[in-house]
C-alpha cells in the first residue's frame, strides 16, 4: 500500500473518531464547577495535537495567506508581511470537541479583524470561510470572526507555532469549538450567506459554542 493510501485510510479513521467523540455523551462526574470550564469538558494540562492525519509540508519562504471575496482589497500577505503587521499576545482557553480543554494559551500574531480591515470588507458580507493548506476548510459569521479575542497566530508561549500545532499560522477563535480554529491557513474567504466548512457538512454543530455544549447537530 503506498503511502498516500495509507495517509488517506489513517484519515478516514481519524474522522469517524472524532465523529464518535462529539456524539458522546459525558457522564456527570466528570462535569466540573469550574466556572471557566465548559459543559462536558475536562482540563488538560497537556496539548494534545489533533488533525485528519494528513500534515501539509510548508515552505514558511512560500506560506502566503490570500484574502478575498467580498473585499475592495484582495490580498495575498507573505510570512514577513504578516509581521509587519501590529503584534500582539492574547491569552486564551483552547475547547476541543472532543472533550479536552486547556487554560491560558498564550497566542503570538495579529488581530484578524486589523488585516479583514486592511481589505475593506464590503457591507453585503455576514460570512467567512476558512481555508488550509491540507484542504480543511470551516465556516464562521463575520461578526465572530471579528471580535477583538480572535488571533491569526505564527507563535504559542512566544516561540514558533510548530506544524504540529498547525504552523507557520493558524486562525485561533477562543470562544468556539478548537476545529473552528483553522490549522495551516491559506486563506479567508469574505461572503454572503453560509457555507458549510469540512466537519459542519458531517454534522457537526454549525454554531459550536461550547459553553452551549453544540458539539453535534441532532
Amino acid at each position: 500500500m503506498s503511502n498516500f493510501l495509507k495517509k488517506m485510510n489513517n484519515s478516514k479513521r481519524i474522522i469517524e473518531e472524532k465523529l464518535k467523540q462529539a456524539r458522546r455523551k459525558v457522564e456527570k462526574k466528570t462535569i466540573s464547577n469550574n466556572t471557566r470550564l465548559p459543559p462536558g469538558q475536562t482540563l488538560t494540562s497537556k496539548f494534545p495535537i489533533l488533525d485528519l492525519g494528513i500534515i501539509p509540508d510548508i515552505d514558511i519562504s512560500n506560506w502566503k495567506l490570500r484574502i478575498f471575496g467580498l473585499v475592495k482589497k484582495e490580498l495575498n500577505i507573505s510570512f514577513e508581511e504578516l509581521k509587519n503587521f501590529s503584534q500582539t499576545q492574547e491569552i486564551s482557553d483552547f475547547h476541543c470537541v472532543t472533550h479536552w480543554s486547556k487554560f491560558d494559551v498564550q497566542w503570538g500574531g495579529v488581530i484578524a479583524k486589523e488585516i479583514l480591515d486592511s481589505a475593506s470588507i464590503l457591507k453585503e458580507a455576514d460570512f467567512v470561510t476558512l481555508y488550509s493548506y491540507d484542504n480543511y476548510t470551516t465556516n464562521i459569521p463575520l461578526k465572530v470572526l471579528l471580535d477583538k479575542d480572535v488571533i491569526i497566530a505564527h507563535q504559542v508561549y512566544n516561540k514558533p507555532l510548530s506544524l504540529e500545532h498547525g504552523g507557520p499560522v493558524r486562525m485561533v477563535i477562543p470562544k468556539r469549538y478548537a476545529w473552528k480554529s483553522a490549522k495551516w491557513l491559506k486563506a479567508i474567504e469574505i461572503h454572503k450567506g453560509d457555507k458549510l466548512g469540512f466537519w459542519e457538512v458531517r454534522g457537526y454543530n454549525n454554531n459550536a459554542d461550547p459553553w452551549k455544549e453544540e458539539r453535534y447537530s441532532e
